[in-house]
């Protein structure tokens, strides 16, 4: 079973080895011994966000080993993040091929094609894991993700809780969960969520940023003020609109009552 980076809870090293039939020869079996090396490597730069140095490494690495469909997963998520999500692709795809029944490249493959805005491309990869394993986490809060984009708001909802349900321990999906009952009216349920989620992740910013723009909504300053306090000692990206709307995907009311607080805050 082969496991790809950046998208699963656990990352595991995967090991390519080599068995040389033909007869040895120093410099030949000096670079072959140095392809496990490398793609360690390179697996570490990816998850240093080295981004650039660990593309150069993947490069490298797949000289040796062109059919190696978890190095060629790991570049393509590694090209996602330097801004190239139709080579991000590219390269799932080929993983797919080499391995038709593992599901990473897929779940890859739908981020970067979220990334492009293809909603129904992005479905039909979440879908193809979830026919498979109906309970994967990752793949049903994604497919939320892509639901809340084109607004269908009840279904994202199902979904995000469908993947708080499957792995307990997946706060982002349980905030996500509570801001779609947020987007749609269901206030009370809402605070409940996000107050358990504070309680239980005292450092998660997203519901701390939930629930203070819940507060300002209901009137309740003092408290909203309080939450924004340790949001924005926690992380400064709430401040940012697009980066709510486009990257964290909030849904657009608990965005603009959060940027209505925001705004009276200047004042």
């Amino acid at each position: 079973m082969n496991s790809f980076l950046f998208n699963r809870p656990k990352v595991c090293l995967f090991a390519v080895f080599f068995l040389l039939i033909l007869s040895f020869h120093p410099i030949k079996a000096l670079a072959i011994s140095s392809i496990h090396p490398l793609f360690e490597q390179a697996l570490q730069a990816s998850k240093a966000g080295e981004f650039a140095e660990a593309l150069s490494m993947w490069n490298q690495f797949l000289e040796f080993s062109p059919e190696n469909s978890a190095a060629l997963s790991n570049r393509g998520n590694v090209r996602l993040a330097l801004g190239d999500p139709d080579g991000a692709i590219e390269d799932q795809t080929l993983a797919m091929t080499l391995l038709p029944e593992e599901s990473d490249p897929h779940l890859n493959r739908g981020i970067a094609e979220e990334s492009l805005r293809l909603w129904k491309n992005a479905e039909a990869d979440y879908e193809w894991i979830l026919e498979r394993n109906p309970g994967d986490s990752l793949a049903l809060y994604n497919l939320g993700n892509v639901s809340g984009s084109k607004g269908n708001w009840s279904k994202a909802e199902d979904l995000f809780s469908k993947a708080s349900l499957a792995r307990p321990d997946f706060a982002l999906a349980r905030a996500s969960k509570a801001l779609v009952a947020y987007q749609l009216g269901e206030f009370e349920q809402s605070e409940g969520e996000l107050r358990m989620l504070i309680r239980k992740y005292p450092m998660l910013a997203d519901a701390r940023a939930g629930l203070t723009a819940l507060l300002w909504r209901q009137g309740s300053l003092g408290e909203a003020e309080s939450n924004w306090a340790a949001v924005a000692g926690l992380d400064s990206r709430y401040r940012d609109k697009q980066w709510l709307l486009e990257i964290r995907r909030w849904p657009p009311q608990p965005i603009d009552d959060l940027m209505s607080f925001l705004s009276l805050q200047s004042l």
